[in-house]
């Protein structure tokens, strides 16, 4: 049974409180960066490339490059005054909270899996207990994980099997997100001899028998081989067996019939409640290319698949019970609606309307239990509203929740249990988790992590606005500061966006996020288009030629912030990760007088060149191809590092990048990084920090992340603070 859930948060936390103002030197020019006179005819123009050389990650000389930029940034940042600060202030939050539980799976026979730190913990490690209140067992510490290479591993992949008695654990290292799977019995602990390599994308899907699972793994293990996802493969495993034995069960060259791309990456799950197969081939398109069979195929070497949806049918998400699939579809509905066909027939153009789009707000998920459909609808992405519909179809019914929700999560056993499960959450509101009575109609707090309190933020206040755009169309916006903020245009100002992929920036609390606030500066949330907080029509807003919407947005955002007397531009800090490195890039390249400081973490900062990186490809949908001279110009458009230009007085800029990070190549903040460094006539410092044992920030250790906020924080503080706004000293 898949749960839908759409307005995802991202949480690419880059913020904290001040750090007083001081002159600290910039990089020396660009430290000598290769370079080489390459220019090409691309989209019909010609573009010179002048830091090409960098992208040659294997070059002794680049390496070298990026070693001296590495430790200039550390020498930089480590000597800002309140750094030190920052970090202790992020441990002492962190040890108000004895237990934190995350990543959670619940079998139907109530047997929980999931993953807990400590304040004395690096990681998270997985633990077991049978129901809530059941005692937990430690199952697995990922410290105890070598490999003889050395690096720090995490856990990326916790799959139990139906039962519970089995589960397929991943552990990857330094931020790789490549899992080596391995199997464990529950019982007794003990660790089956065979290790999978080159997991490196949906968990593993166990079958009825509880004794073998699908997987998908890439064909290479090198981080820095173009070709590394391309035909990627689903396999079926059996417990205890030799992983070379392992039969090849969907891919482009086994399933040739279904004309699947080379680029598109391949899964298979089995789902025991419609008794059926799925196979999927996705990239970041958010519309399904699926099939199905009866479970009677799990033996077949070559199942036979029916199709079931296609592209053009618009489905984002589904759900099955033993006859009938629910659909989530923006077809005809940008806000969403369901629709209902027979599992075993399905016919798309017959389909019923069982929760209408939205006349306000957007649908955003659905989970199915034996009481019914629970749905949410949220408004402007900033607040969520619970609702149930019985099955045969009558008015649905809004449900009180205990505080109202900036952000909602739900989650079910399927369509044959009563158990439905909320997590709550918002700006000033830490999360809660419910399970919800429906019978008496009551939430039952059963929140995992220990509870904690943070008297800092008791003074908060919140206030959600909507800004008219450059072409008039207004764009929410949310503020967070201190009740009783004078509005004299010193408050300093962090912006934060995102903008891809329709993924909302739902309310999200952290405790470190929220000492920006402390220090007395506000936090302004900036939902550009290019997220899903008004829908699908706003994402497609901020897609290929549509995506100047997006860092216009952000601009107007700022524009409205200094005409409110909020602040003025030297103090405006933005920042934004991956995909969000276009939303700043590009915003500091249009408009480089309207901020103070610019903080693009792991971004995308070359986007002409994303598709020549081993996960360009599967974006191609966001983004665009250079193949098409439509979407080649668009790509053209949002590139940061070709519209810098000599001369200009940019931001100061704090720009990182994971040498292990398998989305963003290294590279792609480094040419940005080393042509800055060239053409910036500001004298202010941008700084570029590459972290050769992280990759995109997922599955770092607890102390590099607490680092990595207080370079972000007290750079941006430090640029941020007024005076001679962070010049680097003669």
């Amino acid at each position: 049974m898949r749960t839908i859930r759409f307005s995802a948060t991202i949480c690419l936390l880059a913020l904290l409180f001040s750090a007083p103002n001081l002159a600290l030197a910039a990089s020396p020019a660009n430290m000598d960066a290769p370079s080489a006179s390459v220019v090409e005819t691309v989209c019909g123009e010609r573009i010179a490339d002048p830091y090409r050389p960098l992208e040659n990650l294997k070059d002794p000389a680049v390496q070298a490059w990026y070693r001296r930029q590495a430790d200039h940034a550390r020498a930089v940042l480590d000597k800002i005054p309140g750094r030190n600060e920052l970090i202790a202030k992020m441990v002492e939050f962190d040890k108000r909270r004895p237990e934190k539980i995350y990543n959670l799976s619940i079998t139907d026979n109530d047997r929980y899996f999931y993953l807990k730190q400590t304040p004395a913990d690096e990681t998270g490690k997985l633990f077991f207990r049978k129901g809530y209140n059941g005692k937990e067992r430690l199952l697995f510490d990922p410290t105890t994980y070598k490999d003889g290479s050395g690096g720090a591993f995490v856990i990326s992949r916790v799959s139990p099997n139906i039962d519970g008695s089995k589960v397929v654990i991943g552990v990857s290292p330094n931020g790789s997100e490549d899992a080596m799977l391995f199997v464990m019995e529950v019982k007794n602990g003990h660790i089956f001899s065979e290790r999978i390599d080159r997991g490196r994308f949906a968990s593993p899907s166990w079958l009825p028998d509880g004794e073998a699972f699908y997987y998908t793994r890439t064909n290479s293990n090198d981080l820095l081989d173009k070709d590394r996802q391309k035909d990627s493969r689903v396999w079926l495993h059996r417990v205890g067996a030799d992983p070379s034995t392992d039969r090849e069960i969907f891919s482009r060259t086994h399933d040739p019939e279904l004309k699947i791309r080379s680029e598109d990456i391949p899964y298979v799950s089995y789902d025991r409640k419609s008794r059926k197969l799925y196979a999927f081939v996705s990239s970041v398109d958010p519309r399904i290319t699926a099939w199905y069979a009866d479970e009677d195929a799990i033996g077949d070497s070559s199942i036979p698949w029916k199709p079931l949806f296609r592209p053009e049918d618009e489905v984002y998400d589904f759900a099955a019970t033993k006859h009938d699939l629910y659909l989530f579809t923006p077809k005809n509905a940008p806000r969403f609606k369901v629709l209902k066909t027979s599992l075993d027939q399905p016919d798309l153009a017959t389909a019923e309307t069982v929760i209408g789009e939205p006349a306000e707000g957007t649908l955003t998920a659905l989970a199915l239990t034996d009481g019914g459909l629970f749905y949410t609808i949220s408004t402007n992405g900033v607040r969520e509203d619970l609702y149930r519909l019985d099955y045969d179809g009558k008015e649905a019914k809004k449900i009180e929740t205990p505080f109202e929700a900036g952000t909602m999560s739900i989650s079910s056993k399927g369509f044959d249990k009563p158990e439905l499960w909320t997590i709550m959450g918002g700006w000033n509101h830490d999360y809660r988790r419910y399970r919800y009575d429906a019978r008496r109609e009551r939430f039952i707090d059963e929140t995992l992590s220990s509870k904690a309190s943070y008297p800092e933020y008791d003074n908060l206040e919140v206030r959600e606005v909507m800004v008219p755009s450059h072409d008039g169309v207004r764009v929410p916006l949310s503020l967070i500061f201190n009740r009783g903020m004078k509005k004299e245009g010193k408050t300093q100002v962090l912006i934060y966006g995102y903008g891809a992929y329709g993924n909302s920036m739902t309310p999200f609390f952290s405790p470190s996020f929220l000492l920006w606030t402390h220090r007395g500066g506000m936090i302004a949330v900036a939902h550009v288009r290019g997220g899903g907080e008004l829908g699908d029509d706003w994402h497609k807003a901020g897609m290929k030629s549509n995506k100047p919407n997006t860092w216009k947005d952000l601009i107007a955002c700022a524009e409205y912030l200094v005409r409110e007397s909020y602040t003025s531009p030297e103090h405006i800090a933005i920042n934004a990760g991956s995909a969000g490195g276009i939303l700043v890039g590009r915003a500091m390249t249009e408009r480089p007088d309207l901020f103070a400081a610019a903080m693009p973490q792991v971004g995308v900062l070359n986007a002409l060149r994303s598709e020549f990186s081993p996960n360009g490809p599967v974006n191609v949908p966001e983004f665009g191809t250079v193949n098409d001279p439509v979407e080649c110009k668009a790509l053209l458009e949002m590139d940061a590092y070709l519209h810098l230009r000599d001369g200009v007085s940019y931001p100061a800029a704090l720009i990182t990048a994971g040498m292990n990070d398998p989305r963003v190549p290294a590279w792609q903040p480094a040419k940005f990084a080393a042509r800055l460094q060239e053409a910036s006539a500001s004298g202010k410092p941008v700084l570029f920090f590459t972290d050769y044992k992280a990759g995109h920030g997922i599955g770092d250790m607890k102390t590099k992340q607490f680092e990595s906020l207080a370079d972000m924080l007290s750079f941006g503080l430090w640029q941020t603070g007024g005076g001679d706004g962070g010049k680097a000293a003669e």
